[in-house]
């Protein structure tokens, strides 16, 4: 569309641009359907991740669930190894015939408590960050994964 416009000393002409609906409905659905394809692509991105986020959280409970068992077994097992040294140095003070066998038997129970317990607080400290290592892995990993998914977006 254009319009003449006249003035005293020439004749300009002006144009307007006009509106093309057509080309108007095809850049809107262009636009519309770029934009359901990129849902489309993030959606798919958040149902991995989030797959991946359960896997390590399913992974991480057994993990936790498991090295639990393992500790309250290995807490029982020296509960009971105690119990059956102190019913066992109990009988040996009972048969004592003076009063230095009963010191030299409970100086020598000491020293073996001792060391036991040691040795016991060692076995649980080294299956508790087994256990760490264990209930840190999985998650460890998906986090490094979504890292990468970010990065590589």
């Amino acid at each position: 569309m254009s319009k003449t416009v006249k003035s005293d000393t020439a004749e300009t002409i002006v144009e307007f641009p006009t509106f093309d609906a057509s080309k108007a409905t095809d850049q809107f659905r262009a636009f519309a359907e770029k934009g359901v394809e990129q849902s489309k692509e993030v959606y798919a991105k958040v149902k991995a991740g989030a797959e991946d986020a359960q896997k390590a959280m399913e992974t991480t409970f057994e993990t936790v669930k498991s090295a639990g068992n393992d500790m309250s077994l290995k807490t029982i097992a020296a509960m009971r190894a105690n119990s059956e040294a102190g019913f066992t140095h109990l009988e040996s003070l009972l048969g004592a015939r003076s009063l230095s066998e009963v010191v030299e038997l409970q100086t020598a129970f000491f020293r073996k408590s001792f060391e036991t317990a040691v040795e016991q607080a060692k076995e649980l400290q080294s299956i508790g960050s087994k256990a760490a290592e264990d209930v840190s892995k999985p998650v460890k990993s998906a986090f490094e994964k979504a890292m990468k998914d970010v990065k590589i977006a």
